[in-house]
């Protein structure tokens, strides 16, 4: 899983801006819509798990960076354990992969910029201490002269909330706010994203970006970040050049009065885009590299309606190997827990399903590239799906299996969302355990993982995540354990494959996973989202093509 928030796909950025002015027209949960569908018990094997986590995990895959040599090594091993299960090819032409070329941005050298006031007098700005810059995917080199600056609050474009009105931002560069309103509730959702953010002005001529980071902490988080290699998906449409800035420069350019102006931007919506009466010019220069990677698919035909699917998703990537070893001399990052652990899974769950009973739907397991780069792997395939989005009844996303002890709650990532989280929770009753949250919803996390693309595409899309009321112990107990792994394990050399492994906690889960995956692909039902997410218009105008 990632740290920030991810980027997707360019035209589904723009569908979602749709949600703005389009009726909400889910209905309400189907329950009945969804008969559960019968099969024996599933048995998921321990040992199988660890065996795949280990192999995956090992330092042979010098941490399954894409398009270096555990890519390669990754994709042979799961091709090789689909052919033994059986399944057959889920790609074009009878392939197993879906080609998928990244592009890797590295800074040349420091970008340059100054702004322009009213009475024509220049002021440099110091990259990384005024201001940080980088080139849009478009382009590497970026060169705008005097483009006129303007303030958009939030920069958000919603049903409840609108900073743009009819503003045309044709060759400007938008300033906005981290985040998002308060009203909006404390929580963030897909409108405080820098990708809705980037993609309605980009939508509305913007030639930048620039967010305003109006906290410390945060600031210094996007200096860190800007002088780093970044990957995008080939193609991927953006703004020209995107950056940051802190609140000084915004009152320098904006005079002492734009505290005031960013204050109000916060409490109501602009309606429309403030001229900061300065315009910004920008020289940037950055080296591109083309990566060859890949996203794997497998498929179980479906009986009856061979032309309807349901997902498994998983990233098989990590990030490599770090720039110098720690003082054991380990410089592996192997990633056992992220995600070779939701790898192992996935191939798991398809040898349940082919011992089960056949699907009716079409069940297709996608391993996806380049998660830990910002969702690429699966913006990319939702940018060119191999199967409708239209037609495709559900994602079910595994990312990082939970290593604990039994539960009694199944955590998920945004919590109230769509009817899958209903269906879910009726097989999870009958194991005594409930539906819950993750725990930490000021994280966002459901906008940080591949399945929030196909969400992003309409796709009902859900991702379980790990429990921490333990039944032994409760939350004081569960809560401890789990931020404790967390700090000890997640992006860190020590996430190794580990022979204590408590798969109790990922059993309970991906029985819950199949039964729903199962019933969901037997089903003539289509999941829905529920009136409060923001994918229903997107869904909505694909409705004749599941009728």
């Amino acid at each position: 899983m990632i740290l920030r928030r991810s980027s997707f796909v360019a035209l589904a950025a723009l569908a979602l801006a749709a949600c703005a002015t389009a009726p909400v027209s889910a209905p309400a949960p189907r329950l009945d819509a969804f008969a559960v569908a019968s099969a024996a018990t599933p048995q998921f094997s321990t040992q199988r798990l660890s065996d795949h986590i280990k192999y995956l995990a090992s330092d042979e895959m010098e941490g399954r960076f894409p398009g270096l040599v555990g890519e390669g090594l990754t994709l042979a091993y799961l091709q090789a354990q689909y052919e033994a299960i059986g399944l057959e090819p889920g790609g074009r032409d009878g392939s197993w992969l879906q080609p998928v070329d990244l592009v890797r941005f590295t800074p040349a050298r420091a970008p340059t910029a100054f702004w322009t006031g009213a009475d024509g007098a220049t002021h440099p700005l110091v990259s990384g201490t005024d201001i940080t810059l980088r080139a849009g995917p478009a382009d590497p080199m970026v060169k705008i002269e005097a483009a006129p600056l303007v303030f958009a609050g939030y920069g958000i474009s919603a049903p409840t909330w609108d900073d743009y009105g009819d503003a045309d931002l044709t060759g400007k560069v938008v300033v906005v706010l981290r985040g998002q309103p308060s009203v909006m509730g404390a929580d963030p959702n897909f409108y405080g994203s820098t990708t809705h953010k980037t993609q309605e002005a980009l939508r509305r001529g913007a030639v930048g970006v620039i967010t305003l980071q109006d906290q410390d902490g945060r600031w210094r988080r996007a200096v860190g970040g800007a002088t780093r290699p970044q990957m995008t998906v080939k193609g991927a449409e953006d703004a020209r050049f995107t950056g940051a800035i802190n609140m000084a420069t915004a009152m320098a350019i904006g005079g002492e009065a734009f505290s005031g102006v960013a204050e109000r931007g916060k409490t109501a919506a602009l309606g429309g885009a403030v001229d900061m009466g300065a315009r910004l010019s920008v020289d940037i220069a950055e080296t591109t590299e083309v990566i060859r990677s890949n996203n794997l698919l497998a498929k179980i035909p479906g009986t009856e309606r061979p032309d309807e699917y349901v997902f498994y998703s998983a990233h098989w990537d990590h990030v490599g190997k770090a720039k110098t070893p720690n003082a054991e001399g380990d410089d592996i990052f192997n990633g056992a827990w992220d995600n070779a652990s939701g790898t192992a899974g996935l191939i798991e769950m398809a040898r349940v399903f082919k011992a089960g009973p056949a699907p009716k739907r079409t069940v297709v397991f996608l391993h996806v590239t380049a998660e830990e780069q910002g969702l690429l792997g699966s913006e990319a395939y939702a940018a060119d799906p191999v199967y409708p989005l239209a037609r495709t009844a559900a994602d079910i996303n595994i990312d990082m299996l939970p290593f604990t002890p039994a539960t009694r709650d199944v955590a998920v990532f945004g919590v109230g969302k769509s009817e899958l989280e209903d269906i879910l929770g009726r097989f999870a009753a009958v194991q005594g355990r409930t539906v819950t949250g993750d725990g930490y919803p000021e994280e966002g996390f459901y906008y940080r993982s591949d399945h929030f693309n196909f969400a992003a595409g309409g796709v009902p899309a859900l991702m379980p995540w790990t429990g921490r009321d333990f039944v032994e112990g409760g939350i004081e107990a569960g809560k401890p354990y789990y931020e404790g792994q967390m700090a000890r394990y997640y992006h860190k050399l020590t996430d190794e494959w580990r022979a204590d492994y408590d798969f109790t906690a990922a059993l309970q889960n991906l029985d819950l996973l199949y039964r729903l995956g199962l019933t969901v692909a037997d089903s003539e039902g289509w999941p829905a989202w529920k009136p409060t997410a923001e994918f229903n218009a997107i869904r909505d105008r694909t409705a004749d093509q599941r009728r």
